[in-house]
């Protein structure tokens, strides 16, 4: 293992194997921290980091065992923040996991005097029919059980600052690469293969998404400057925001040269099934995101950052498509191939559509 230059700043990331964890832990090393990730199994997370990045310091824990957080955290130089980006294996039992582990997060960041816990924010606090835009000040009237929990779960943060000072920064969809767990990805397009159709979730209507390497670089900036941030910092990514519902289509059609045909997502069959659990039901439960437009306000991020990091969507497309393996030069092996219908295997694709995150 390949181990960081050590740094006088040591971050400790939980969820370093996921999209938004490994994009974050990548940031902070990219700015000059020494990163250690927590992960159950560090000789299989070494040999799957890329191999054109420095690994950090693979460390053996689980987040649900709160003395192997806090061993964690405390190991060799103690981390200065803590970046929450797990989430429950297989997205199951949310209701049992998720206040748990964030308890656990919490309890070693008190162990190691305060650091900083960050979070990965998500949409799903709020009742997209009510909500057109997202700020720091807006109602979270989550109407869903995993909203209702990632309210909660912000709660605890706030209720724990200033002991504990925390940092959230809430985004839309992710794209980009290692977001393979994403609409985009695995609804949208087929990963593995030439993009021959586009799966449209709602047509029409605006949608925000975050283009990964963005956002992990919007973290790793405000962390440089963490004098600057409150208690319990509460910020907004705009990311790419398709103002029209079809920008994205657009630019994917443009990317790969070609009129791509549509197809509308079958919620009607979301539905039907539904009742019987597994994913259909969690997909039911996320179609109002789709169906109503959310822009998050980055108006104090901006002030804090002076201007949010932003690709071009057209490059942060063809990084996108390359990397689930769409392009026919891509060089990205895609870590799966599917499209969201019923089948024997839909109930095992992760239902959060974020990781996509917490």
């Amino acid at each position: 293992m390949t181990e960081l230059s050590r740094s006088s700043r040591t971050a400790l990331v939980l969820g370093a194997t996921g999209g938004v964890g490994g994009a974050i832990a990548r940031a902070l090393a990219d700015h000059g921290w020494s990163v250690r990730a927590m992960v159950r199994d560090p000789a299989r997370a070494s040999v799957g980091w890329p191999a054109a990045r420095l690994t950090p310091d693979f460390v053996s824990g689980d987040a649900m065992v709160r003395e192997d957080v806090i061993r964690a955290a405390r190991q060799g130089r103690p981390a200065e923040i803590i970046v929450h980006a797990v989430n429950p294996p297989g997205y199951r039992d949310w209701d049992k996991l998720v206040l748990p582990m964030i308890d656990n997060t919490i309890a070693a960041a008190r162990a190691v005097d305060g650091a900083r816990v960050v979070l990965p924010g998500t949409v799903y606090n709020y009742d997209p029919a009510v909500t057109p835009a997202i700020s720091a000040a807006t109602p979270q009237t989550a109407k869903t059980r995993k909203g209702r929990i990632r309210v909660a779960l912000e709660q605890r943060l706030a209720d724990a600052a200033p002991d504990v000072p925390s940092l959230i920064l809430r985004a839309g969809d992710f794209l980009g690469p290692g977001a393979r767990s994403s609409w985009v990805s695995q609804a949208m397009l087929t990963a593995g293969a030439p993009v021959r159709k586009i799966t449209t979730m709602a047509k029409g209507v605006p949608h925000a998404y975050a283009y990964l390497p963005d956002l992990a670089e919007a973290f790793a900036q405000l962390l440089d400057s963490p004098d600057r941030l409150l208690p319990h910092e509460c910020l907004q990514f705009e990311g790419l925001w398709d103002a029209d519902g079809r920008t994205l289509v657009e630019t994917i059609r443009g990317v790969v040269g070609r009129s791509v045909p549509e197809r509308s997502f079958p919620w009607w069959l979301m539905r039907l099934a539904a009742p019987f659990g597994g994913f259909p039901r969690e997909a039911i439960e996320i179609e109002p995101v789709w169906r109503h437009p959310m822009r998050l306000d980055n108006t104090r991020l901006v002030e804090l950052l002076g201007a949010e990091p932003r690709t071009p969507l057209s490059l942060a497309i063809e990084q996108s498509l390359a990397d689930i393996g769409c392009l026919p030069d891509a060089t990205a092996a895609p870590s799966h191939t599917c499209a969201l219908y019923l089948s024997s295997k839909s109930h095992h694709l992760k239902a959060d559509p974020r990781s996509r995150t917490p």
